[in-house]
């Protein structure tokens, strides 16, 4: 049985919620990284059990990102060598093989 829920937001923009915990990907810190840099992702509900897989994206390209740590409040991840120099989105796989990219970007010089 499954607990996901929709709400619209705007026109077209569905945001998930979980089970009453929402899905939330609030900022990136450093905004500003370098490939091998160790960039964390702090939000809500973004643990192991919501969240398989984060990307950096562009709407074109998308790159997997090794997650080294995963709680319900932060993802750690390296950049990897195959990111170029250039403002990404974060996009998150969930456990529900849902990706959702998110409002917050990184920027990698």
């Amino acid at each position: 049985m499954s607990c996901w829920k929709f709400i619209a937001a705007g026109v077209i923009l569905l945001v998930p919620i979980l089970c009453g915990q929402e899905l939330k990907v609030a900022s990136v810190d450093p905004a500003t990284a370098k490939v091998g840099d160790v960039v964390t992702v702090n939000g809500d509900g973004i643990d192991k059990k919501n969240v398989d897989m984060l990307y950096l994206t562009d709407g074109k390209t998308d790159i997997k990102v090794e997650m080294t740590e995963q709680t319900a409040k932060a993802i750690k991840f390296k950049v990897p060598e195959s990111a170029k120099a250039h403002r990404w989105a974060l996009m998150v796989h969930t456990t529900k093989d849902q990706l959702i990219e998110e409002p917050v970007r990184v920027t990698i010089e």
